[in-house]
């Protein structure tokens, strides 16, 4: 017989074997990932000790003192939300119908023949509008999908993880630092009939450069030979320009001309709801029956994938577009913001002629919207970091939402030094 001491010691370890069994690693192949080049340039600002340090890299909008700003609108508007006392029940797989029709409404204007054959569904802002787009292409439309290059860094992911083929067309002229205008027009009348291209409509990310009405026209009669699929990503509406109606211009244009188009909506950048994540998925079907058909199908890709949309930032988005009081205090606040970036652009550029530097800065001042391509190649993007701790991308992105009356002086300097 054995011993109490060694069933004790036989017990224990067949418990040890069995508890390291239950603890071994199903993930032990799992790789870590790599840093989202945002945060990792966040990470290294947060580290920096200078007390000059600059962060130019965060896509978000600041305020003259480098602080987040929440709109007075949108205040006033969550004041009323709370007021109601409203309940938490669920929306419903399309969201808010309400706010539905008035996002619509907000991008193709209010008498708009083409409202009668579009569908719209609240989606988690522009990021989660653009991922219903990718499943619904990818079950109906499963052919290559065309970015702009450069493009926002999240599209290629977006399609990509939804299973489709992403392809490129020319954009930007690095020798300009402007757009290609007449390299566009050819790079897409050799798409493939039938593929779907991705247009920033306006303030385009990351190179800050639009195309103008007149280009515009051009592109829109390009992709009606090719027979493309439109997707209009626009995240920036009123944000560019501070005029909400000059910023849809591209959409309005392409539906007036009878396409069929999906839009994508964000209300991160121009009502500040970062986090709360208000958004809108469109298309713009052939006919009213069509519409249906499509909202049908939209549906059911959401069901599994979120279920239904969060109700509370909705609803300041929605007491906005509605109340017409509200409304203009919020495109009044839109302008502030838009306002308060162009004038940073020109402050740059009169810093750069301040200090002596020779070089043509106009495309500073050209560009739109909350980005800039500042010109900057990469080892005077790293010199910037090094020498005087001004955080960028690589590619010499700028966020001009992180200029202030404070810091665009010594940000000219660090750029005049680095690039004279």
């Amino acid at each position: 017989m054995l011993s109490s001491q060694r069933k004790l010691l036989l017990n224990l370890s067949t418990k040890s074997t069995w508890n390291a069994l239950k603890c071994a690693s199903w993930w032990s192949h799992v790789e870590m990932a790599p840093l989202d080049p945002i945060v990792g340039l966040t990470e290294l600002y947060n580290k920096d000790q200078n007390p000059s340090k600059t962060n130019l890299g965060v896509g978000a909008y600041r305020d003259e003192n480098g602080k987040p700003w929440v709109l007075p609108s949108v205040k006033a508007a969550e004041k009323i939300v709370y007021e109601a006392n409203l309940d938490k029940e669920y929306l419903g797989i399309v969201g808010d119908q309400e706010f539905n029709k008035l996002a619509i409404k907000l991008a193709l204007g209010n008498d708009n023949p083409g409202l009668e054959r579009t569908t719209t569904v609240q989606a988690l802002s522009g990021t989660g509008a653009l991922r219903v787009s990718a499943n619904f292409l990818k079950k109906f439309n499963p052919k290559p999908v065309w970015l702009p290059m450069p493009s926002w860094g999240n599209h290629t992911p977006i399609f990509g993880h939804a299973g489709l083929e992403v392809k490129g067309y020319r954009y930007y002229n690095e020798k300009t630092i402007g757009l290609d205008i007449d390299g566009m027009i050819d790079a897409i009348s050799k798409i493939p009939v039938g593929d779907t291209i991705l247009l920033h409509p306006s303030a385009h990310n990351p190179t800050g450069v639009d195309p103008t009405q007149e280009e515009w026209q051009r592109i829109e009669k390009a992709i009606a030979a090719r027979k493309l699929f439109p997707l209009f990503d626009m995240a920036y509406q009123g944000f560019a320009s501070g005029d909400i109606d000059r910023d849809a211009y591209p959409v309005r244009l392409f539906v007036k001309e009878g396409h069929s188009i999906a839009l994508t909506q964000s209300f991160a950048k121009n009502m500040g709801l970062y986090g709360l994540r208000v958004g809108a998925l469109s298309f713009v079907c052939a006919d009213p029956d069509e519409a249906k058909r499509v909202e049908s199908q939209v549906k059911i890709i959401i069901r599994p994938m979120y279920s239904m949309p969060p109700s509370h930032g909705v609803r300041i988005a929605k007491t906005i577009l509605k109340d017409p009081k509200l409304n203009a205090d919020w495109s009044a606040d839109v302008k502030t913001m838009a306002n308060r970036i162009i004038g940073m652009r020109h402050a740059l550029v009169d810093g750069l002629k301040k200090v002596g530097n020779s070089r043509d800065w106009s495309h500073i001042t050209s560009q739109i919207g909350m980005f800039c391509f500042t010109g900057l190649n990469q080892d005077q993007v790293m010199k910037m970091r090094e020498d005087f701790s001004i955080y960028m991308t690589k590619d010499g992105r700028i966020s001009v939402a992180g200029l202030t009356p404070k810091n665009v002086d010594y940000v000219a300097q660090a750029i005049h030094s680095v690039s004279k």
